[in-house]
This record gives structure tokens, sequence and C-alpha cells, in this order.
């Protein structure tokens, strides 16, 4: 099948939603090096900061690691983070680790087909939206993607973050 003009290329998570025909959009954006916040996200796609959600790496003491995604305008509550998974305490994973643990780079880090399957908690927000926006898994492409298929998909439990 011929790819559509302008059309994004695929990347590895939306081939991986495609192999198990999940339902999904690939929606570009422009990429500001200089700010790859989410709000910097939500603007470019003229959606509302809750519905774009962030994809977050950490270390927990017991359990390794596990992937948080919260709602752009959120910060993880490291505490609640680390009781749900197991852990006593945990960090964010170092920017510099982000690449060798995921396979994936700051902006562009998708909670979908990580180099290894990591424990996954979506923010109990997700189900109030028919989509949500998650990254891709490259700077400038989002998924938008139903919170249900993508908790299916990954396995992911959900919970107030």
């Amino acid at each position: 099948m011929a790819k559509k003009d302008n059309a994004p290329a695929k990347t590895n998570a939306a081939r991986l939603l495609d192999a198990a025909a999940v339902p999904y959009e690939l929606i570009p954006y422009e990429v500001d090096e200089s700010d790859l916040a989410a709000q910097h996200v939500a603007d470019q796609l003229g959606e509302d900061i809750e519905q774009v959600f962030k994809t977050l790496v950490l270390r927990g003491d017991r359990n390794g690691f596990f992937v948080c995604v919260i709602p752009g305008n959120f910060e993880v509550d490291l505490k609640v983070a680390a009781q749900i998974s197991g852990n006593k305490s945990c960090e964010m994973l170092h920017v510099r680790e982000l690449l060798p643990t995921t396979g994936y780079i700051r902006g562009g880090c998708s909670p979908i087909g990580m180099k290894k399957p990591f424990p996954t908690f979506i923010h109990e927000s997700a189900l109030l939206y028919d989509y949500i926006y998650v990254s891709a898994g490259q700077r400038g492409l989002q998924l938008k993607i139903a919170p249900q298929a993508l908790i299916d998909f990954v396995g992911a439990s959900i919970y107030p973050l």
C-alpha cells in the first residue's frame, strides 16, 4: 500500500499498534528543540494540556524500572509512584539513561515499544477522554489513541499518580 502524500513515517510504536489492529492516528507537530515541554505539544496540536500525556521512566529501589504516563500539566508524585509500583522509593531516570534503557530520547519517549516491557501506570484522568495523545516514539509525532486501547495494549494499570 502506497504511503499518502505528507503522511508521517510510521514509527516502531505505530507498527506495533498496526500489527495488533489497535486503532490510532499519527499526528505530526512542529518541534522546538529549546522547548520539549508538553504544553508546547498541546499548543501545536490545538488540544487541552490535560489530554496530552507525557511518558516518564522511573527506577524503583526494589523492582527496577517502571513507566508513568501522566497529563502534560502534572508532575509525578514520587511517593505515590513508589507505592503503586511496589517500591519503597523511586527516582526519575536520568536523561542520559533514557535511550539505552528504553530506545527513546527525551521528548520522544512512547509508552509503546520500549526495548523491554516495563510495568506501566497511566493516570486515571485518561479515562475521562475519548482519546488522548502520547508520543509516537519520536519528536514531532504524537499518537492519538483511545485511553482504554492504550491501557489494554501496554497492560497498564490505572492509578491516581
